[in-house]
């Protein structure tokens, strides 16, 4: 009967053993290793470096002071067509402008009456007419001369052409053919070149412009009136006026000598006697 108890008791001891160990609230469970799980949205980019600001050059300090182009910058003033190249200067998108500047020999070189007598509206389409809208260096010209006519920033018929010989460029309008003389300015998207002479389109000027009269040279000094009675000897330079009195006082050395000789033969004759 003892045996049967402690048999039970064991058997109980065993089970409830059992259940604690089988137990979820008593179980000690190794702690999970960490896994590093990347972030859903990737890793972090760096903000990209602000891009420099796009340096505009003014094209009225520029004029004013590459110059002398005070006729053209005033033109451009009157007219507001600075305006006009300005903003195409410094529109990225556009293809850039090239700008044609006769300098002011080139405005000096034509009659007053030549652009006086023009329209406001004319006097703007000549000075769209002296550009074209892109951006074009010296050596561009070489391939744009086999490209004409070139359309200019007046659009249209207002084109001109290009010449390209040996590094000497032309600029053709319709009645002049001025000539790059140089560069004031070329950094992409503005060009700024001199002309020595101004553009003429044949939509404005039917006939060919008239240039200034070339001023006459000074008249060559004449020699003064001979006066009355003046001899030849008056009249000879002072070196020939030099020469001769030295032919005279020869001449009469000689005229001096032959008198004396005359004498002593007549003395002689005399002694005969």
């Amino acid at each position: 009967m003892e045996l049967n108890k402690m048999t039970i008791s064991t058997i109980t001891t065993f089970i409830i053993s059992l259940a604690l160990i089988s137990s979820p609230s008593s179980a000690q469970t190794p702690p999970a290793p960490f896994i590093f799980s990347p972030s859903p949205f990737g890793s972090p980019t760096p903000s990209p470096a602000p891009s420099p600001s796009i340096h505009h050059v003014n094209l009225t300090d520029l004029l004013t002071v590459a110059g002398p182009f005070h006729t053209f910058l005033s033109y451009l003033l009157q007219t507001q067509v600075i305006e006009t190249f300005q903003s195409q200067a410094n529109d990225s998108k556009s293809g850039g402008l090239t700008l044609y500047v006769p300098s002011d020999s080139a405005f000096a070189s034509l009659r007053k009456s030549t652009l006086s007598n023009l329209t406001n509206d004319e006097l703007k389409t000549l000075l769209l007419y002296h550009a074209f809208p892109r951006y074009y260096t010296l050596s561009d010209f070489k391939y744009l001369s086999a490209q004409n006519p070139v359309t200019t920033f007046a659009g249209g018929s207002y084109t001109l052409n290009v010449t390209y010989d040996m590094g000497t460029i032309h600029i053709v309008s319709s009645w002049f053919k001025a000539e790059i003389i140089s560069s004031v300015y070329s950094t992409a998207p503005v060009a700024v070149y001199v002309l020595d002479m101004v553009l003429f389109p044949k939509e404005i000027f039917t006939v060919e412009p008239a240039l200034a009269p070339v001023p006459a040279p000074p008249p060559e000094s004449k020699a003064a009136d001979v006066a009355p009675g003046t001899s030849v000897s008056q009249l000879s330079p002072a070196g020939s006026s030099e020469s001769d009195r030295t032919k005279s006082s020869s001449s009469n050395d000689v005229r001096i000598g032959l008198l004396g000789y005359l004498i002593v033969i007549f003395s002689f004759f005399l002694v005969r006697i």
